[in-house]
Formats: structure tokens, C-alpha cells, sequence
């Protein structure tokens, strides 16, 4: 009788990990061959010297930009976009965007414009009042508005990480993100809001998990990481090459999440976390990767927390591989470089990391 019992229980696990219902359709695809970290992504630890800046209730500030009053602006995990002082390290709240605001940008008018994941994307003007710009795109509700880049026309770009796996419905962007990438079909795409006539429209379709978004200072094009599949495309604004796409830099050693603009035209972008050889193995198997989704989280293998960012040319150069492998400051999003310093956002608690610019460019 024990014995049939342990049978039966293993049979029926064996059918709960063959059948059970999931939320992903994967679909096959071949990961390139991880590198590692190789030139020009070399391992070293020059993240070791940033320093910690307590963003008190401020829980995963996930994006920062700054404003014309030299203050920085942060997006906070509970709705909340917060105003660090940088001379006496004050913080409060500058606005309540409600729902999880992820990325920010202002326009040359002041006004900062917000990529809500759960509610779309959002203005909010220089007095803290919070308008909502657009939740929707050809009659369909936009689920994950992870990032926005604002052009000096007008013209807001924002990516749309995944039109099938949103927040809401998961109660975590980082859910969202994985049932998006486990699935890897193409969910993804950016977005762009006219101004002037209150109409939202499709840039590009067919990313797996849209992620960060920046333009050229020259507004010639945009950069946009395509966390999914390890790579950052150029999409072209202006020029014989208007509407057209190319790959800049390919398989990189970790999932890149947001690109910002720096100075001496740099993007950067953060490597959130460095990739999983486990999901690249998976990647030509789909009907593996739906075995992963019914496996308890406990026995799923958990990200390494490192802490990696790097700076780009518009080319798709790497001009800098900042790194701390002992993961200080772990699952960076990305970087809001200043006259003076680089602050790190992160996915991980309630602290910016500051590197001074002086403990960098020796």
C-alpha cells in the first residue's frame, strides 16, 4: 500500500510538471555563445568605491533623472517620485504617480515625463501636478510602460516591455519581466505620443522585453536594449535611414535594463544582472522552459547579484565596464551621470550608490 501511495504521488508530479497549466507560449530561439566577461568587458571593481545614499522609504529606485533646479528626481516602488537635495542629502516627495513609475525624463520646459507600469505614460508638471498622458495604442491598453526618452519637438518615445505579461495582472514588474523573457516571442516595442494631437503609435514591434530608451543629442535616433535577447538596436529619427533599425552591440555579458544619456555624448546602461547559463541551455527548448514555470521558486536557480553598468558611443563602442563582482550595489538598472558624480539605481533596497567622478577619471 505505501508503495502504490509513492507511486501515485510521483506520477502525479510527473503530470503536474508535463501539464500543468502556465502563462507563457515559449518559443524556441538560439542564444549566442556567453563570453563572459572578456574584453571590453574585463572583470574589476571600480563600482567598490561608490558610496551609500540612504533614500529612506524610497524602496527600488529604479530610475533617476535630474532637473533643471539641480535637484535629482527618483522613481520609487510605491508610487512615489521622490526629490533628493544633493548639497545636504535631504529627501522627499516631490509627486504621488501612484501605480510603480519606473523610467523618468524632462523636457526642456521642466516637466518630467514618467513610464508607469501600471498606469501608462504620465506628465508631471513642474508644481507636482500628475497628468496622465496615454494608456492605451490602437484601442489596446499598454501593460508595461517601462521607459521614455523626450525629443526637443515634443515627441515622447517609450518602450512598451511586453504587450502580453503586465504588472498589473502579476503585482510585480519583475514577474512580468520573467514570464516576458521566459516566453521570448517578441511581446515587446516602442512607442511614441505626439503632443499635438494626443495620438500614441507603434515605432517598433517584435522585441523580446523592451526595455531602456534614450536619444542622440542630435535627436538623429534612438538606443533601445532589448533585454531579452542580450542587445542594444539604433533606430534612426532623421536622415536617408529614417525608420530604419540596426543591432549596435550584441551579446552582452548580462540583461541590460535602462540607457541613459551621460555627458560627452555616453549612454549608459546597466546590466541588471549577469545572465543565467540555465535560460540560455532552455533557450532552444521551449517545452522545458514551461517544466521551469511549475517548478517551486525555491528550486528555481536565483540570479547572482553583481554589480556591472557600462558606458556606450552611439556606435555601440564600450567605453567603460564598471564593475563590482562582490555586488555592493546588486541589480543595477542603470545610471544618472552628473557634472560630478555617477548615481546607481538599482532593483535591490532603499540606497542610491554615488561614484565621484574623481574616483573615476584619474
Amino acid at each position: 500500500m505505501l508503495i502504490r501511495s509513492i507511486a501515485a504521488v510521483f506520477v502525479l508530479l510527473f503530470v503536474y510538471l508535463l501539464a500543468w497549466p502556465v502563462p507563457i507560449d515559449p518559443v524556441a530561439w538560439n542564444p549566442p555563445r556567453d563570453r563572459g566577461l572578456v574584453d571590453p568587458f574585463a572583470v574589476n571593481n571600480q563600482l567598490a568605491a561608490a558610496t551609500a545614499i540612504d533614500l529612506g522609504h524610497c524602496s527600488k529606485p529604479e530610475d533617476a533623472a535630474e532637473g533643471s533646479d539641480g535637484h535629482i528626481y527618483v522613481a520609487c516602488e510605491d508610487g512615489v517620485i521622490g526629490r533628493f537635495d544633493t548639497e545636504n542629502h535631504s529627501f522627499e516627495v516631490f509627486a504621488q504617480a501612484g501605480g510603480r513609475p519606473l523610467g523618468l525624463e524632462f523636457d526642456r520646459f521642466g516637466n518630467l515625463f514618467v513610464a508607469n507600469a501600471h498606469l501608462g505614460l504620465q506628465l508631471i508638471t513642474r508644481g507636482g501636478e500628475v497628468r496622465l498622458l496615454t494608456n492605451s495604442v490602437a484601442g489596446n491598453k499598454i501593460l508595461f510602460a517601462d521607459d521614455v526618452a523626450v525629443a526637443a519637438d515634443g515627441m515622447v518615445y517609450f518602450t512598451d516591455a511586453s504587450s502580453k505579461f503586465g504588472p498589473t495582472e502579476t503585482e510585480d514588474p519583475m514577474a512580468a519581466s520573467v514570464l516576458d523573457i521566459m516566453e521570448h516571442a517578441g511581446n515587446g516595442r516602442v512607442l511614441r505620443f505626439d503632443p499635438t494631437n494626443g495620438q500614441t503609435s507603434v515605432v517598433m514591434h517584435g522585441l523580446s522585453f523592451a526595455n531602456g530608451i534614450a536619444i542622440s543629442a542630435d535627436e538623429n535616433f534612438l538606443l533601445v536594449n532589448e533585454t531579452g535577447e542580450y542587445r542594444i538596436w539604433r533606430y534612426w529619427l532623421r536622415g536617408d535611414r529614417a525608420g530604419a533599425s540596426d543591432v549596435i552591440l550584441d551579446n552582452l555579458p548580462g540583461f541590460p535594463d535602462n540607457i541613459n544619456n551621460g555627458l560627452q555624448g555616453r549612454f549608459w546602461v546597466g546590466l541588471v544582472s549577469p545572465r543565467n547559463p540555465l535560460l540560455d541551455d532552455l533557450g532552444p527548448r521551449p517545452f522545458l522552459r514551461k517544466v521551469i514555470m511549475r517548478l517551486p521558486d525555491f528550486m528555481v536557480p536565483a540570479d547572482a547579484l553583481t554589480s556591472h553598468v557600462i558606458a556606450i558611443g552611439g556606435d555601440g563602442e564600450v567605453l567603460m565596464s564598471l564593475q563590482d563582482p562582490a555586488g555592493g550595489f546588486p541589480l543595477l538598472t542603470g545610471v544618472l551621470e552628473t557634472s560630478d558624480s555617477l548615481y546607481l539605481t538599482n532593483l535591490f533596497d532603499n540606497r542610491f550608490g554615488r561614484l565621484a567622478k574623481t574616483d573615476l577619471f584619474q
